[in-house]
């Protein structure tokens, strides 16, 4: 059942959460917030809006629920083959000109792309002096990702996945099975450091050559998308490459003249030349992560 209510307690909503626990979905998009929000309803037993309010800012347990469902925990290993093809063809030579080549995977999930992408930087001879940060605002699903651990039932689809994405051996090469489980080898997580990071609140953390943020800036409104886009062109060293997902672009964006598309379909750019150009403004907040690391029972502190 639909429970209707209006904008006003909507926002209201966003911003006790904000206050309380330092997680900002203000700037997400009103029609997906909607969909996962009529869901929390039920699925906490809540009535209305106000109510869903009131649970969530006295149990932390309850806004840990709800932060699963505000959330979008939907990914998989060399989804879009060929934009994996793509980076092998297009980015990996340029990244081997780099001593310690650093990636960062923006909105990992649990894991799977960022995995993707050290199978490749393995297979390139890459991996033993690349880093990857992958970072998410979801700690239930930086610690599945932390363990490499997934259904074994995916693992026939993620090996076509890896062959069509120019895999140089079988992904069975890289896990080892357990029960009905595929645990993914200890040498590609040990180059993958998974952090809380916020795209939303959080700034720039490193320099890197490579930023993949696929199928996440389609959830953020357009203030969002350009503060996210803006954080990536910081982050990006001179002519790095950004990856976004199948529906996503610099288009229309602040940004949009600061980057190129790289030739063909794959939604790959690359940070123009800068000659003293001035970065478009874009409104940043302060960093939050202490307080929001802190909010939701069971969050790890070994970062």
């Amino acid at each position: 059942m639909l429970i209707d209510y209006t904008e006003a307690q909507l926002r209201a909503l966003l911003d006790a959460i904000y206050q309380r626990y330092s997680y900002d979905f203000r700037d997400y998009s009103t029609p997906s917030q909607r969909r996962r929000l009529n869901h929390a309803l039920g699925r906490l037993h809540c009535s209305s809006i106000e109510e869903l309010q009131a649970k969530v800012l006295n149990d932390a347990g309850a806004f840990g629920q709800l932060l699963q469902m505000l959330t979008v925990p939907v990914t998989e290993m060399f989804r879009d083959p060929a934009f994996f093809l793509a980076l092998r063809e297009q980015v990996v030579p340029v990244l081997k000109t780099y001593p310690s080549p650093k990636i960062w995977v923006a909105g990992c999930c649990t894991g799977e792309e960022a995995l993707s992408l050290a199978i490749i930087l393995h297979e390139e001879g890459l991996l033993e002096r690349s880093l990857i940060h992958a970072t998410d605002i979801n700690p239930v699903v930086l610690d599945k990702a932390r363990l490499g651990v997934y259904p074994l039932m995916h693992m026939h689809d993620y090996g076509a996945n890896y062959m069509a994405a120019g895999g140089l051996g079988s992904l069975e090469e890289y896990y080892t099975v357990e029960h009905a489980t595929a645990r993914f080898d200890s040498r590609l997580l040990d180059r993958i450091n998974f952090a809380d990071h916020s795209l939303a609140t959080d700034s720039v953390f490193a320099e890197t050559q490579l930023i993949c943020c696929r199928n996440v800036l389609i959830y953020f409104n357009k203030t969002l998308q350009d503060r996210a886009l803006g954080l990536f062109h910081e982050s990006l060293c001179h002519r790095g490459f950004l990856g976004l997902g199948s529906k996503e672009s610099t288009n229309f964006s602040a940004f949009a003249t600061q980057f190129e598309q790289q030739p063909g379909p794959e939604k790959l750019y690359r940070k123009r030349a800068q000659f003293g150009a001035q970065r478009p403004e874009t409104r940043h907040k302060p960093r939050q992560h202490a307080q929001r690391d802190e909010a939701i029972p069971g969050n790890r502190h070994d970062e």
